[in-house]
């Protein structure tokens, strides 16, 4: 316990502010745990920060590019820091929601169908029935996800102001309940569903006070309980991830009483602010936010 843990936060990617509240949240916890902590706004200066701040070990808490897409992960390799969460290949994998989705499939999990399109070409527009979605390929958080729902001007404008590069992913829309489900240690927890007034659980809705409502455990048919918990292990172990995650699904219940279930995204570095899902599911087993924390924190590792 006397470990001295850098949580890195912050960064300078879209997802900052919430990076900060979950770094903040965690270093609270690691203190309450008994750790020394060291808080790091997190800036191109990083690697000197390290070598002086001289951590055994860093909580990555950071969100979006760089901080999940195995940028930050290989200088801990080279500096030989344990870190938490994934390792660089699954973080890499995993913030490509086209080459994730690719292994998905062939691990035999359902997704929603999609292709990848370019701003300059928009004729994908007539082969897809409204609605439908259009997201970045390498952003979290549910940054840059729009649902289409009415006209060709709909496009226009969003692509007008699209800031996450000349390609995007556009997908089938799936109606039905929003469930998802988090893995500690290799280990599913329970499958939440998640509700919003707002209609769909974009980035307001995840982080705001009283955006969304938690249901937990998800009332489901037990098959498709199941269903979910195996899907989240599965997409987990297929990208070779480790310590936490966090699978997104939807569930389409529309059409026939058991529905269908399709595996959305995964995410290694799950939010942990006070409205994130995964300290609830912990909770829900029994396993406290410090305790949480320690959890993670004792499976960090560089890779092999």
């Amino acid at each position: 316990m006397n470990a001295h843990i850098a949580v890195l936060m912050g960064g300078w990617s879209s997802e900052r502010e919430v990076s900060l509240s979950s770094g903040k949240a965690c270093a609270s916890a690691l203190r309450i745990a008994g750790y020394k902590v060291s808080e790091i706004d997190v800036d191109r200066n990083i690697a000197n920060i390290l070598a002086k701040t001289r951590p055994d070990i860093c909580f990555n808490a950071l969100h979006g590019p760089m901080g999940e897409d195995g940028n930050i992960q290989g200088l801990l390799n080279i500096m030989g820091i344990p870190y938490t969460h994934s390792g660089l290949q699954a973080s890499a994998l995993a913030i490509d929601k086209v080459r994730t989705k690719e292994l998905f499939r062939n691990a035999g999990l359902k997704c929603p169908k999609g292709s990848v399109e370019t701003k300059n070409d928009l004729r994908f527009a007539a082969t897809y029935s409204k609605p439908f979605v259009i997201k970045p390929i390498d952003q979290g958080s549910s940054v840059g996800v729009n649902i289409i729902k009415f006209g060709q001007n709909d496009i226009d404008q969003i692509l007008g102001n699209w800031n996450f590069g000349d390609q995007f992913l556009v997908e089938e829309f799936i109606p039905g309940r929003e469930l998802t489900v988090s893995v500690l240690d290799g280990e599913p927890l329970c499958v939440t569903e998640i509700t919003s007034d707002r209609g769909f659980y974009d980035y307001d809705a995840k982080y705001e006070a009283g955006g969304s409502v938690h249901i937990f455990p998800a009332q489901l048919p037990d098959e498709v309980t199941h269903q979910a918990l195996d899907a989240a292990l599965c997409a987990h172990k297929t990208l070779g991830c480790r310590g936490v995650t966090r699978t997104d699904f939807r569930y389409d219940d529309t059409k026939q009483m058991l529905g269908e279930l399709y595996l959305l995204e995964i995410n290694t570095q799950p939010g942990m602010t006070d409205t994130s899902l995964v300290p609830e599911q912990a909770a829900f087993k029994g396993i406290d936010f410090p305790n949480l924390v320690s959890k993670i924190v004792e499976v960090a590792q560089c890779d092999l």
